[in-house]
């Protein structure tokens, strides 16, 4: 049987051989994939074209997929990848999938505090609230393509250390409304940081699979390397304007059987927490990703911090189709 390397078709050859469709949900990314019930059984050739159909659009969206239980939820992962453990520091019942609650109200990369930042994650909506809730993807690589080319200049030079250790406050913000127990919000926090991870990443990292350059941004920027704290704020408020851009932006309102999968090399995600008391659970399942490499092929450093036992570095192959920047 073929693999998606192996064969240099095009998009739609790709996505005919896996037997679904793909309609764009927004300009600069996302998509609605058809055709198609996800499961571990899935064939080679549809999940070659999945993981095509995600490159290209950096947000794919699933509907009606009421049949998915967590365990199968995993195992279809294992069709796009290597699954890591539930996150770095938090801990789950099966060590495999991280149930979501609160909305992460804030613009964010997830788990860009260790060298092998994972490559996509999955969500699937499991109580979805009366009203509100959605989720809201920004296209990091759209941002960067549209950086001035003396911005562009500046960027390609510039790295960032990524912590899990920072200011909580917003963190704990984000969570109070949904864990009102004061003790259960400090557990929570400190099990976040029970280990200390900092890593430097450029802050433009080249795509492994499409070659696109692309901003490293997002919550867990702690300082720039070299610069004052003042000037670290200036310039990353600039920079992550530029991300959040709304026309670089994408909004899923969630319905039940919904599953969403991002591209965590491409992407920032923002959960938006309107939704009052109402419950609202998402089961997130994550894809290990390799380390980070600049425009000259330098790799991110570790500072503190070994990420060994959350998953395995992939070593990613280039896709067919996106020409080389």
């Amino acid at each position: 049987m073929t693999t998606l390397e192996q064969r240099p078709d095009t998009a739609e050859d790709i996505y005919a051989a896996g037997g679904i469709t793909v309609a764009k949900h927004g300009h600069h990314l996302g998509a609605v994939i058809g055709g198609i019930t996800l499961s571990g059984d899935i064939s080679d050739e549809t999940a070659s074209a999945i993981r095509y159909a995600l490159a290209a659009n950096k947000v794919i969206f699933f509907r009606d997929q009421h049949h998915l239980t967590d365990e199968i939820q995993y195992a279809f992962a294992g069709r796009l990848g290597s699954q890591t453990t539930t996150h770095p520091t938090l801990r789950s019942d099966d060590n495999k999938t991280l149930v979501l609650e609160a909305a992460a109200s804030s613009w964010h990369t997830d788990v860009t505090f260790i060298d092998r930042i994972p490559k996509a994650s999955i969500l699937r909506a499991v109580t979805v609230p009366e009203y509100g809730g959605a989720t809201t993807w920004a296209s990091t690589t759209a941002a960067y393509e549209q950086l001035p080319d003396a911005l562009k200049a500046l960027v390609e030079n510039l790295w960032a250390v990524h912590s899990n250790e920072y200011d909580y406050a917003e963190v704990a913000n984000t969570i109070r409304d949904k864990v009102q127990d004061a003790a259960r919000r400090e557990k929570y926090l400190n099990e976040f940081t029970r280990t200390v991870f900092e890593t430097e990443h450029p802050v433009v990292r080249v795509h492994p699979e499409t070659g696109e350059k692309t901003l490293l941004l997002g919550h867990f920027v702690k300082e720039f390397v070299g610069f004052k704290p003042s000037e670290t704020t200036a310039l990353f408020q600039l920079l992550q304007n530029r991300i959040t851009k709304l026309e670089n932006t994408v909004r899923w309102a969630w319905q039940p059987g919904d599953v969403a999968i991002w591209d965590n090399r491409a992407t920032q995600h923002y959960g938006i927490s309107d939704y009052g008391t109402n419950p609202r659970k998402i089961h997130r399942t994550t894809l290990a990703g390799d380390v980070p490499v600049d425009v000259r092929g330098a790799s991110s450093r570790i500072r503190k911090g070994d990420a060994a036992h959350f998953s395995v570095i992939e070593e990613p192959q280039r896709l067919p189709g996106f020409a080389a920047n």
